[in-house]
């Protein structure tokens, strides 16, 4: 496996003497925080065993949000937090994707056009919600955004994973739809498109000379909504490549796989080592900018109400979060048992004293 911190050490100074006209700060603090992740020159945490008093030092993982070698742990929180909030209900897996004709005025104004993006979903889905016959209320949504295709392009979208069920609060319902069919994937679009526009324009922005007419929104049946949950999971706290596809770094030129949306098969791809560093931190949002989001019900000010629901509908949420694998502990070299955390954060220069096992 080739570390992405291995190939920012040999092609740092390349890859900013290239890019520095298109580098921000969230950049350069990306760029540092993975150089030092998990090698020698990463801070320490202390271990000591639990039985034979054996220690040892851990390098620290840099622990930022887009480094695809950390985060493990994050990823399962979000997973059983997600799971937690379950309801009754069929599961929907959709996506709102930026035309490419608007993807150069979101990369200029991200944390603007982001925000109106989520805004625009959010409000297309409430209105489809109320409108419809057999909701006709308030839907729950989980949203996370995402900025790169499979080839690690810039391509903006939002997937949306939210149960085909609503409440109205004035009437005290409960109401759901059945079946693999939610809305028309055609009307979704138009109605979001026209949110979208209007909100660039009403924030002062210029839109393009030239933006299509019909933009893309799909919308897919995804039963208890479990595996969708899993496949976010990894775009939300990963990074936008698993170190393991990253298949050779030669020459100056890095060769990564990715998987085919429409033949499902594995493709790869060989770009310069510059181009490749900046294919991934391209992706890096503002800082602060939260990438996944929580709507309606599912919004953190309506756990009172979510656990009457699973309490009404004697939904087991426990029993879906025991089957995650729980986080793997430190064992001994010595005598095989758990090492607990001393002390963290310890410098690479600072040498600890090991004691000898009892």
């Amino acid at each position: 496996m080739i570390r992405i911190a291995s190939i920012i050490k040999q092609y740092e100074n390349d890859f900013i003497q290239e890019y520095q006209h298109q580098l921000l700060p969230s950049h350069f603090k990306a760029l540092a925080s993975m150089k030092i992740c998990r090698n020698t020159h990463s801070p320490k945490m202390l271990l000591q065993c639990e039985d034979c008093s054996h220690q040892t030092l851990v390098p620290h993982s840099c622990g930022h949000r887009h480094c695809p070698h950390c985060q493990n742990y994050e990823t399962q929180q979000w997973i059983e937090k997600q799971l937690q909030k379950q309801v009754p209900a069929d599961y929907f897996m959709l996506t709102f994707t930026l035309p490419a004709q608007l993807r150069n005025l979101t990369w200029h104004h991200q944390r603007l056009v982001y925000a109106l993006f989520f805004d625009s979903v959010w409000a297309t889905l409430k209105r489809f919600c109320i409108n419809d016959k057999k909701l006709g209320g308030i839907p729950g949504v989980i949203a996370v955004l995402q900025t790169h295709s499979r080839e690690l392009n810039f391509h903006p979208h939002i997937h949306i994973i939210m149960p085909a069920a609503t409440i109205d609060k004035s009437k005290r319902l409960w109401l759901k739809k059945t079946g693999k069919y939610l809305f028309h994937h055609k009307a979704l679009a138009k109605v979001f498109r026209a949110k979208m526009l209007e909100a660039i324009t009403n924030n002062g922005l210029n839109l393009p000379r030239e933006y299509p007419e019909e933009w893309v929104v799909d919308c897919l049946h995804v039963g208890k909504g479990n595996k969708a949950l899993v496949y976010l999971s990894r775009y939300l706290y990963r990074g936008v490549i698993n170190e393991k596809d990253i298949l050779s770094c030669d020459n100056g030129r890095v060769t990564f796989r990715y998987q085919n949306s429409k033949t499902k098969k594995y493709q790869t791809k060989t770009v310069a080592a510059v181009h490749f560093l900046w294919l991934v931190f391209q992706h890096i949002l503002p800082r602060g900018f939260r990438r996944a989001r929580d709507y309606g019900f599912f919004h953190p000010n309506s756990k009172k109400l979510l656990r009457i629901l699973q309490w009404v509908f004697r939904l087991n949420t426990q029993s879906r979060i025991t089957k995650i694998k729980p986080r793997k502990w430190m064992i001994c070299s010595c005598c095989g048992a758990f090492m607990n955390i001393i002390k963290t954060r310890i410098p690479s220069y600072v040498r600890v004293p090991q004691l000898n096992p009892s």
